[in-house]
C-alpha cells in the first residue's frame, strides 16, 4: 500500500549505510575469531572476490553446533538456526520423493550452521563478549 511504501522509500535511502555497518561489524568477528584461534573450530561466512556481502544474517559453520548454541544460550548470547532442515526434507517438498541421504552435504550443513547476532548498533564489547564466550566453549569442550 501507500504508507509502506512511503516508509520504505525513506528506509531504503539508509540501506547501503546500513550494510556497510553489518560489514564493519563482520571484519570485527573475523578479527576476534583470528585472535582467539577460532578458524579451526568455525568457519565465519565468506566473500567471493567481486561479491560484496551484507551481511543479513552471519551465519558461521561449527563443531558441535547444537551444544555451542545451548552454551552460549545459557551466558545470554542470542543465537538462530534458520534452516534447521534441508529444503529436500521438508513437508512441503515432500511430494518430490527425497529422503534423508540423497543430499548429505545440505545434510551436513544444516546440522552445523548457526547466526549470531549481526546488526548495525552491535557494540564492539557485544561482539568481544560473543567471541570470548564461543573461545570458552570451545577451550572447555576440546
Amino acid at each position: 500500500d501507500a504508507l509502506q511504501a512511503a516508509i520504505l522509500r525513506v528506509r531504503l535511502r539508509h540501506l547501503e549505510e546500513w550494510n556497510e555497518e553489518r560489514r564493519i561489524v563482520a571484519e570485527r568477528y573475523m578479527l576476534l575469531f583470528r585472535e582467539k584461534g577460532l578458524l579451526g573450530n568455525i568457519t565465519p561466512p565468506a566473500e567471493d572476490d567481486g561479491n560484496r556481502h551484507v551481511y543479513h544474517q552471519y551465519v558461521i559453520k561449527a563443531e558441535r553446533r547444537d551444544e555451542l548454541q545451548a552454551y552460549l544460550e545459557e551466558r545470554g548470547v542470542v543465537t538462530r538456526v534458520y534452516y534447521p532442515l534441508p529444503l529436500h526434507l521438508q513437508h512441503c517438498f515432500s511430494d518430490l520423493g527425497y529422503k534423508e541421504g540423497d543430499f548429505p552435504v545440505s545434510e551436513k550443513l544444516a546440522g552445523s550452521v548457526l547466526a549470531l547476532p549481526i546488526f548495525p548498533e552491535l557494540l564492539p564489547e557485544e561482539q568481544e563478549r560473543t567471541v570470548e564466550e564461543i573461545a570458552g566453549f570451545y577451550g572447555r569442550h576440546s
